[in-house]
């Protein structure tokens, strides 16, 4: 798929989306530090119950595990998309039956990740989650040195604004800044909470930043060419290219496989093994049957729709949108009931507007093109 969206119009968006998910997570951080809280509201889900009961509790896990399952499907399309632009010719034949490059390598990376979903103890990965950020700095680096060192150049201007996949890149962008649903834990977890807005601040600014400059040399590079990966569009002959490809499935195979996939995919697990029978617990074949499960199935769902570019515009429009934009404002309103001033209940009300109105549009042309690829 073609990301014909993100055209040189679009280059501010990372900007206003940043700065409408940063005013959000302070919002969600003023709900939580509201002084009629309720005592032990330390995550998402406990601010979700504050505000709106055991429905809204509920509702708030099923978006959050939604996500989080959508996400480890997202990572296994990168792995086959990836791996299969670097070993091209890469198949598996055996009878009637045949394996693409992109499923080999899906479902090697499948098998990858699958005994780190086993374990209960995820403290040692996490100790390698510095490396996902030098990796992600060091593809961008990649992608400026193939522009100006290599030659390829800064010349492709494209269409200046494409109304029709806007909603596309809005979902892409929303994505994109979809960590809201661990902030209040790692509010609760800071040494010094006070420095939280600041923390945040910093952030959200040097991710809009990597983003938007990402977008601007990515577009004026490759222009309607450019791919839902820009490593697919970089000459595979460049040693730059290689360096920015070998990175990202290091980042992908090394760290995000085993590391992040686990990470993202225990919450998921953990609450299914809460319907485990009591008289079971102590074994722990249940949950590994239950593990195995959930990652066969995001196998499953990624070759089923192996659009990478699509799934995570339906994401970032259908699940980021509600968890980042409407959700947030919605519970500080609900919690601080008839408290809140009038400046800060239109505040709350235009961004949820905001976030309503990107959430149908993108969801709905992403699904559209999703359904109009797999009919094609």
């Amino acid at each position: 798929m073609k990301l014909h969206s993100l055209d040189s119009a679009l280059m501010v968006n990372p900007f206003s989306m940043g700065l409408m998910c940063y005013v959000d997570a302070l919002v969600l951080h003023w709900a939580a530090l509201a002084p009629m809280r309720q005592p032990g509201l330390e995550t998402y889900p406990d601010i979700g119950q504050a505000a709106f009961g055991t429905t809204g509790r509920i509702a708030l896990s099923i978006i959050l595990y939604v996500e989080l399952y959508a996400c480890c499907v997202e990572y296994i399309i990168l792995e086959g998309d990836n791996l299969a632009s670097l070993f091209p010719n890469a198949h598996v034949s055996w009878g009637g039956f045949e394996l693409s490059p992109q499923r080999l390598f899906a479902l090697m990376a499948t098998l990858a990740v699958l005994p780190t979903v086993w374990l209960r103890d995820l403290s040692v990965l996490s100790y390698i989650s510095a490396g996902g950020v030098v990796a992600s700095i060091m593809v961008v680096l990649c992608l400026f040195w193939v522009g100006l060192v290599d030659k390829v150049g800064f010349h492709n201007k494209g269409t200046p604004l494409n109304m029709a996949t806007l909603p596309v890149a809005v979902g892409l962008y929303g994505y994109c800044y979809s960590g809201h649903a661990v902030f209040p834990n790692i509010y609760t977890s800071m040494a010094k909470p006070n420095q939280f807005p600041s923390v945040l601040l910093a952030c959200f600014a040097i991710c809009s930043l990597l983003y938007a400059g990402t977008a601007v040399m990515g577009y004026t590079m490759f222009g309607e060419a450019t791919e839902s990966q820009f490593t697919l569009n970089m000459p595979k002959d460049l040693i730059a290219s290689k360096i920015a490809v070998w990175t990202t499935e290091k980042q992908m195979f090394c760290l995000n496989s085993d590391q992040t996939y686990a990470l993202t995919m225990s919450p998921v697990a953990m609450s299914l093994e809460e319907l485990i029978p009591s008289s079971h617990l102590k074994s722990h074949i249940y949950a590994i049957l239950i593990r195995t499960s959930l990652v066969i199935s995001t196998l499953i769902v990624g070759l089923s729709i192996p659009f990478f570019g699509l799934v995570m515009s339906l994401i970032g429009s259908l699940l980021t949108m509600l968890v980042t934009l409407i959700l947030p404002p919605a519970c500080y309103l609900s919690i601080l009931r008839g408290k809140v001033t009038r400046i800060q209940a239109t505040l709350c009300i235009i961004v949820i507007a905001v976030g309503v109105v990107s959430s149908v549009f993108g969801t709905y042309s992403a699904l559209s093109k999703i359904v109009e690829n797999l009919r094609s």
